[in-house]
């Protein structure tokens, strides 16, 4: 038995090995039980494992352990809730010792590689043809149960039944290297925006949102060529060829960026947790990724690091003259991917200084980047959001927040609310119009 999170490690493939792993952290699971309410992996390997009267873990069958697998979402909350995370001598690492069980699967089993994998993967490419064709794309993805949904639920594995996110006419950046850039009265930082896929190519209005509130506070803003996805879509399908591809190239130019006085922000929890944690992890200690992990942030993160120390210095914090639309209450979601980063909640602190009043809904909404999206996870991902969704509609505040845009997909199609991101909130609480956010 090897305890190895590293797919460097000649013994990480060894399925015999990984196998043996697997049962020592789910005995030490049982035990503990800390995580039971957390997601579905865990009730299962409960009741796995409850099911012999010794209690045995090393009675579970392969298909037991693996459907114990195939359950985990990689929300990360684990190591918010669990006490023997590594440097504990118990070095339990659940999260990538999932991603180490479905590599090594993908590895030892070529059916699993699948369309599915690729075309969930691949975000640029069917991000660029997504936005080349808006709205033919758009028209076919919106409108669930159709005879085309359910071609494309067989070919690619991605439900039918989903709502999925709309592509925009025009693509993050398009906009951000044609608009007319402003000139800063007190330039206060520097940044580079990592658009991630998701802003790049569906949720512009975040992008735009981002850099009008960062411009408005003094923070030069710049998009770096050549970024490609973070690759969190292969790393959690355990492809870490094409994840370290995607790394390598996305490492060297972020490197670049703060080699140049720059700090590297991210609009979304997900992407930022694998600038800042999985390049490190996964490509090894050098010098690019500890820079990239040192100097990256999440957008609101940022924002109050930023106001926190000019207030410190004297001076006044962020621009608080907000004169547009804000409301009274509001919910915002906490993303689990922001909490596993463990900076707080920036973004709720941020938006207090608008002067709404804020209701947390501190429940996963199971999306996990592409998972909940699968025709097979259907039913657990209906499951898991169902205490997020009971939470909003009791909170039933005018406006719901969220900073993941797949979560904020599944809370439309589980609520019907649309969510807005803090950054959109920020920007229209400033009075930027819509039209332009």
């Amino acid at each position: 038995m090897t305890v190895t999170y590293d797919p460097q490690h000649p013994k990480y493939f060894d399925e015999a090995d990984m196998r043996e792993e697997l049962t020592r952290v789910y005995d030490l699971c049982h035990g503990c039980r800390l995580c039971w309410n957390l997601c579905t992996s865990f009730p299962t390997l409960f009741e796995f494992i409850d099911n012999h009267d010794d209690q045995d873990a090393h009675k579970l069958t392969k298909a037991e352990q693996d459907q114990v697998v195939e359950e985990c979402f990689q929300c990360k909350i684990c190591y918010v809730k669990c006490p023997y995370i590594p440097p504990h001598e118990w070095q339990l690492d659940f999260p990538r010792l999932m991603l180490r069980a479905s590599a090594v699967k993908k590895k030892h089993d070529p059916v699993r590689v699948r369309i599915t994998d690729n075309a969930i993967g691949r975000t640029d490419l069917s991000g660029t043809v997504g936005s080349l064709t808006a709205p033919l794309a758009n028209k076919v993805m919106g409108t669930p149960g159709t005879r085309v949904r359910k071609i494309m639920e067989k070919v690619t594995g991605i439900s039918s039944e989903r709502v999925l996110p709309p592509y925009a006419r025009q693509r993050f950046t398009t906009w951000f290297k044609k608009r007319a850039t402003p000139r800063l009265d007190k330039q206060r930082g520097r940044v580079a925006l990592f658009p991630t896929c998701l802003v790049e190519y569906q949720a512009t209005g975040v992008g735009k949102a981002t850099v009008q509130v960062y411009e408005r506070n003094g923070v030069e803003c710049t998009v770096p060529d050549g970024l490609k996805c973070c690759g969190a879509p292969f790393l959690h399908e355990g492809d870490f060829d094409n994840f370290k591809t995607y790394a390598e190239k996305n490492v060297k130019i972020l490197a670049d960026q703060v080699r140049q006085g720059r700090d590297i922000v991210v609009p979304q929890p997900t992407c930022g947790y694998v600038l800042k944690n999985d390049y490190f992890d996964h490509l090894g200690e050098g010098d690019d990724t500890r820079l990239v992990k040192e100097h990256t942030y999440d957008v609101a993160e940022y924002l109050m690091r930023l106001h926190k120390s000019d207030k410190q210095a004297g001076g006044t914090g962020l621009d608080t003259d907000f004169t547009g639309d804000i409301p009274e209450t509001i919910t915002y979601h906490v993303p689990c991917h922001l909490q596993a980063q463990n900076i707080g909640l920036k973004s709720r602190d941020l938006m207090k200084l608008t002067g709404t009043t804020i209701q947390l809904a501190n429940q996963c909404s199971g999306i996990d980047g592409m998972w909940g999206y699968r025709a097979e996870n259907q039913e657990l991902q209906q499951k898991v959001i169902q205490g997020l969704k009971k939470t909003i509609e009791q909170q039933d505040a005018p406006e719901v927040v969220g900073d993941c845009h797949l979560a904020n997909g599944g809370i439309t199609d589980a609520t019907g609310r649309r969510p807005i991101h803090p950054m959109q909130f920020v920007a229209r609480a400033y009075g930027v119009p819509e039209e332009d956010r």
